[in-house]
């Protein structure tokens, strides 16, 4: 008996060893790829960013053995910005970032067994940025994935760790090698602590470890900085003090960070102060930053994210703030917007600002972080909706007028062009909360630098990359078309469970996560309750933004305007955005509105469940520990579609008094009990 005692314990031993083996925690994002491929690497001149190139190459070749691989700078006026050409023994940039991209790229190619061919590649924007929604005390707002990797509350979060810098390595070379190449270290709702001197000394430390990489450092700015801590009266933008004091404040800056990239101002929002708390425009207040900025090439990027309290509908407002300022603001400044008119929503239509403004750059604002869209607990593929925006024709000039073209220069020249993503970074050992989170991060910055790619492509790539056998580089080719089925079918899901048919914002109070449809609350802006978005009632529900209601579609150009105001011509998907649509009415595939809204709730709910059932079929495709952390959030996912659907169907049934259609599933929760759940913490 002794003797089998002691088989059976070392075939455990064996066994926990090749589970511990084979388990990944995620940590490595998509960089997993190690080689002992040798290669010779030269180049003419050594800095630390071609140190870092050649390295990476070093360590991740998987190309012919022993070959010699060259890394020039040269001009090319094929080559734009820190774009690069791939040839089969070479990479030719004009900068020294450009030779780094161009050896991520080959990389990436080379993993991905990709045809090693002659082309070149050119950034879609010049700055690529993350926004980090990063607090000084280390929370981070509408942050999924633990406390910020910039700020903590040891000391005040100013002290730095050897185990901080080798993080900020590892996230400078993550955004690197998809090429990010800028990052907001802050909260746009600011701390104007951030400017004072201690914090400034941090963000130098902090820019150290990002700049061999590429990575410039952006800093978001309390408009009332001056007052805060600079003990002036006040921040008023035409006043010689206030100028003067940011003006210092920027030498300061560039003292400690001479590659400081600029501003990001959230101004007279959401309560933030700003230029009109003193009578002074938007364009008073970020030219009064740019002309700081302006001797150092810095830049201000302006948040277009604007309302106030009015009867005016929400939507229309940034447009009809900023539309009269078009041609205003200096050279240095780009107003930052956000895809859709109203917050981030599962589904909106794109801003009308994109193709409104013609003399003042703007650059789209996409959230990579699932404030809207479940946080870290659910998997949802967001590259679909941003490819979906990007895409959208304005027809400012015509048809082809769309909204890349808008912001990415091949409409109209300007200095610089940029594009945002609101991170979805933490400290948690993967990152980003869920696995899939990362790939939302990789697909904004694949996106970023080529914004015609394709989501299936970008989410091959992420899988491959970040699922693939370390070292046969090979996988399950069923495990790669299943899951990349998943995820390209994911955001389409969760806005059929959650809002289809273009209803939007109608979520649980305050976190965003779950539904609430029902939320009213006479003490607050109407606008920041659920009623005043579906204005469900017994003759129907939507909201009407044809010229007949709020008139919000003639914001945008013809024909859209036209599409959109006409209730037979708006895409079904636009539908209750756009209109108050009667319970009754027919929509092209014949069902009525009400039958057709429970049928739409219900494929949300049952294309979790395949996901479910498909993701459990790759059991032993992939290491352990990641399956089953997607797995158990999966459940949750399917849980808390069914929530989505039986609050939304129960709620809405009240007005349409029609029987949910007996073909689909039946509620299993009641309305009450919904109601009180959603309120709880352990929901979300």
């Amino acid at each position: 008996m002794a003797y089998i005692k002691r088989i059976m314990i070392i075939a455990l031993l064996i066994l926990g060893s090749a589970t511990i083996l084979k388990a990944e925690d995620g940590h490595a994002l998509w960089l997993r790829s190690n080689s002992r491929v040798k290669v010779s690497i030269s180049c003419p001149v050594r800095s630390s960013i071609i140190d870092i190139a050649i390295d990476e190459l070093r360590k991740g070749w998987l190309g012919k053995e022993n070959m010699v691989f060259k890394l020039n700078l040269n001009k090319n006026p094929a080559i734009k910005g820190d774009g690069f050409q791939l040839e089969e023994s070479a990479i030719s940039a004009q900068t020294e970032l450009g030779l780094l991209y161009g050896a991520y790229e080959l990389l990436r190619r080379q993993y991905l067994n990709l045809p090693q061919r002659k082309f070149i590649s050119n950034p879609s924007y010049s700055r690529r940025i993350l926004n980090h929604w990063d607090n000084l005390d280390g929370s981070v707002e509408r942050g999924y994935a633990g406390g910020s990797i910039f700020w903590g509350e040891k000391e005040n979060g100013l002290s730095i760790t050897e185990q901080d810098k080798e993080k900020w390595s590892a996230y400078a070379r993550a955004n690197a090698s998809i090429g990010i190449n800028g990052a907001v270290l802050n909260n746009v709702n600011a701390s104007a602590k951030i400017l004072s001197k201690p914090y400034l000394e941090k963000v130098s430390a902090i820019a150290q470890r990002l700049r061999p990489y590429g990575i410039k450092t952006y800093l978001s700015v309390n408009f009332s900085s001056p007052v805060l801590i600079g003990k002036l009266k006040k921040a008023d933008p035409l006043d010689p003090q206030v100028q003067q004091w940011w003006k210092d404040k920027v030498k300061e800056i560039y003292a400690l960070i001479p590659d400081f990239g600029g501003f990001l101002v959230k101004a007279n929002s959401e309560g933030q102060p700003g230029p009109q708390d003193y009578g002074r425009t938007h364009v008073d207040g970020a030219n009064m930053m740019a002309d700081a900025l302006a001797p150092f090439n810095g830049i201000v990027m302006w948040r277009a994210f604007v309302y106030n309290p009015s009867p005016e509908d929400r939507t229309k407002q940034a447009y009809k703030e900023f539309l009269p300022l078009d041609g205003a603001f200096r050279k240095n400044v780009i107003l930052q917007v956000k895809n859709g008119p109203l917050d981030f929503q599962p589904r909106e239509p794109f801003s009308p600002l994109f193709g409104a403004m013609s003399k003042t750059p703007v650059m789209p604002e996409f959230q990579i972080t699932q404030e809207y869209l479940g946080g870290s607990r659910q998997l949802v593929f967001l590259s679909t909706l941003w490819e979906e925006c990007l895409n959208s024709d304005t027809y400012k000039n015509g048809k082809g007028s769309t909204v890349a073209a808008c912001t990415d220069g091949s409409l109209s020249k300007t200095d610089f062009t940029a594009i945002a993503g609101v991170a979805n970074i933490g400290n948690d050992v993967n990152w980003t909360g869920h696995t899939f989170a990362q790939a939302n991060w990789y697909a904004f910055g694949r996106l970023a630098w080529n914004n015609k790619l394709e989501s299936k492509v970008i989410a091959a790539e992420w899988i491959k990359q970040t699922f693939l056998d370390k070292k046969e580089r090979k996988t399950d080719a069923n495990f790669v078309k299943t899951t990349q089925r998943i995820m390209m079918e994911s955001r389409g899901a969760a806005v059929d469970y959650m809002m289809p048919l273009g209803l939007h914002h109608i979520f649980a109070e305050g976190h965003h996560y779950g539904p609430a449809p029902w939320f009213s609350n006479d003490k607050i802006r109407a606008d920041w309750t659920s009623v005043y978005y579906h204005k469900a009632d017994t003759a129907g529900i939507g909201f009407d933004r044809t010229r007949r209601g709020s008139g919000a579609v003639d914001q945008y150009h013809e024909p859209l305007s036209s599409t959109f105001n006409n209730l037979s011509s708006c895409p079904e998907m636009y539908l209750l955005w756009f209109h108050h649509v009667p319970w009754s009415y027919r929509l092209k595939n014949g069902n009525d509105l009400w039958t057709e809204l429970c049928i739409r709730y219900d494929h949300g709910v049952q294309a979790v469940r395949s996901f479910q059932k498909d993701w459990d079929r790759m059991n032993g495709a992939i290491d352990s520990e990641r399956f089953a952390e997607v797995q158990s959030k999966l459940r949750t996912q399917s849980r808390d579609a069914q929530i989505w659907k039986d609050a939304c169907l129960l709620y809405f049934q009240q007005f349409s008094k029609r029987e949910i259609p007996f073909e689909i599933e039946r509620p299993v929760h009641n309305l009450g009990t919904l109601k009180e759940l959603t309120k709880s913490k352990d929901y979300h």
